[in-house]
């Protein structure tokens, strides 16, 4: 192992209130039974709405409403959110309806589709969350882990029309889920009333330990050519190799994570280092190896810098190789050859080895609801009551209808027609590849808008797109509401993230594949500025990009911004 001093593997912390929470949680038990029963306030008590995260909600309130509620000397409208855990993002038609179901008569008849191929419900109020979440575990699935200090939803390409792998990948991202969750019954106690700890038998967490991880864990599994789970933004990428229809392994990537603090000096977007190959039966056994090193040496005095990036930075890259490889007890083999091509969806009919077809649809940020443009909500639960297809979320907020036979394939486009879905007319590039995280109203941490705001400012930008005969030209454009990268604009090559109401930061340059980071270009721009420079930009662009040059990569040629270094690999 290099030389590193101990002070620097493991400084001396002073634990965060949020650790102090943990540990005397009971194993995220907490007072939460409590607070769910207490109807003298929609909230639960302060501690709480930390362990609730671990049981998959978070404690939420209508922004838009709060100062008109203080004038009138109400309490704030506290809701929640739920989100489910749906490993590689795979749901029955059964399933679908299910949360089709739930979102109208416990939530604000809206599901959405998330980053990371799960789906959430919003504005269910506490009196209806506990017969929520009982609801969502008789569809067989949970929410347990899909937020909190742990694993979270472990995801993997979804489209089988892509790449025979997609099977295998699923099956790797089930198993690392499972192999990962937390094993207390705190979740099967208070949400499912099933009293499991008799004859004083005591929980524990193997891998986690009683405090959990420091911070959140993320998973991802790519397979080339398409890197839609954009699996270097997370702490373990894993990208699979193999042959036919079978992964024989992966190359593994350590210490990715997009979210950063504005006024939080060393906080910052990292793409992970790819340290090696591993068979694919050593996989779980690798993973749980950097887990628990995560939860020895992570942070735990100041959470915004408490992410595997960070342990990994501040020990050194290879100094924390060599730390999983003495766990292991052998080194891990050199990383195969690969290559990324892009980290968006395939949109339209694809066919799969299997003779199954697919159906990639554009969802717009991932907000299943009916408007005057289309019956999305409505479309989508009558083609899930045909159950002739399985539903596949994707790490784009995007949707693949699955497994659907030939001669069931002209009724499914019916009924996408007849609702307006499929096909939607003519989209830009740009348009088809837009992300927005939820932000306001919703969202405590959002300075702006993103998910309400980002279509009306597409309209806008699609105008210059048009002006400048760049309409079919596929360019990443993610828009967040704050910095901390859930909608992971960072790996935009046009990234917005929000300063305050209507100011945006303007982020440039990343790569087309999600190899390498934007850069900043511009602060604290309004719409009017924004709309300016990308007058210019992508005037420029039309003018003298060179032949099959992405915008990420063009603005960094001309010298507009500097380009970051794509990811590294560790030998």
């Amino acid at each position: 192992m290099a030389k590193i001093t101990e002070n620097e593997i493991l400084p001396s912390w002073n634990p965060s209130d949020v650790e102090r929470i943990k540990t005397q949680s009971n194993f995220l038990r907490g007072s939460l039974e409590k607070s769910l029963n207490d109807l003298a306030t929609g909230a639960i008590a302060e501690d709480d709405t930390q362990l609730i995260k671990f049981h998959g909600s978070y404690q939420q309130t209508d922004r838009d409403l709060e100062v008109e509620r203080k004038k009138q000397k109400l309490e704030s409208l506290y809701s929640f959110m739920i989100r489910v855990r749906i490993p590689g993002g795979l749901a029955t038609a059964d399933q679908w309806i299910a949360f089709d179901e739930l979102s109208k008569t416990h939530g604000n008849n809206t599901l959405k589709l998330t980053t990371r191929q799960a789906f959430q419900l919003h504005g269910i109020i506490k009196r209806r969350l506990k017969e929520t979440m009982q609801h969502i575990n008789e569809t067989l699935l949970d929410t347990i882990a899909a937020c909190g200090d742990v694993n979270r939803n472990v995801m993997c390409t979804t489209n089988e029309a892509i790449s025979p792998l997609v099977p295998s990948a699923y099956k790797m991202a089930k198993d690392i889920s499972a192999h990962l969750l937390p094993k207390t019954s705190a979740y099967h106690e208070i949400w499912l009333d099933k009293k499991i700890l008799v004859d004083g038998k005591q929980d524990e967490e193997p891998i986690y330990g009683k405090t959990y991880l420091p911070r959140k864990f993320k998973i991802a599994i790519s397979i080339p050519p398409y890197n839609d789970t954009d699996l270097f933004s997370n702490d373990i990428g894993l990208i699979a190799i193999g042959k036919g229809d079978q992964i024989e392994g992966f190359n593994i990537a350590i210490g990715g994570g997009l979210g950063m603090t504005f006024t939080e000096a060393g906080t910052y977007p990292r793409l992970g280092d790819i340290i090696g190959y591993v068979p694919y039966d050593k996989t779980i056994e690798v993973i749980e190896e950097i887990v628990k090193l995560q939860r020895d040496y992570g942070n735990r005095e100041n959470r915004r810098k408490a992410r595997l990036k960070y342990t990994v930075d501040r020990i050194g890259p290879s100094v924390f190789k060599d730390m999983i490889e003495e766990k292991l007890g052998y080194k891990l083999a050199k990383s195969k050859p690969y290559q990324f091509k892009t980290n968006g969806d395939l949109f339209g009919w694809k066919k799969a080895a299997s003779g199954k077809w697919f159906l990639g649809l554009y969802i717009e940020h991932g907000r299943i609801k009916d408007s005057d443009k289309q019956s999305l909500k409505t479309g989508l639960r009558k083609i899930a009551e045909l159950k002739k297809c399985d539903f596949r979320l994707t790490g784009n907020q995007g949707l693949v209808l699955g497994a659907i036979k030939d001669e069931d394939k002209k009724e499914i486009e019916a009924l996408l027609k007849e609702y307006k879905i499929w096909p939607v007319g003519q989209l830009s590039g740009a348009r088809k590849h837009a992300l927005a995280c939820v932000a306001l109203n919703t969202c405590s941490l959002a300075f702006a808008e993103a998910e309400r705001y980002l279509p009306s400012l597409m309209d806008k930008i699609e105008v210059i797109l048009a002006d400048n005969k760049l309409s079919n030209d596929e360019i990443l454009i993610r828009m967040t509401g704050c910095p901390n990268g859930c909608g992971r604009p960072f790996l935009g090559e046009i990234g917005f993230v929000g300063r305050s109401l209507g100011r945006y930061n303007m982020y440039l340059g990343a790569g087309f594949s999600g190899d390498r980071l934007n850069t900043l270009y511009k602060e604290t721009l309004s719409e009017e500025q924004i709309l300016d420079e990308l007058k210019v930009l992508l005037g420029k662009y039309a003018a003298e990009r060179e032949k099959n040059e992405r915008f990420g990569d063009f603005v960094g040629r001309v010298g507009i911004i500097q380009h970051q270094s794509k990811i590294k690999e560790l030998e």
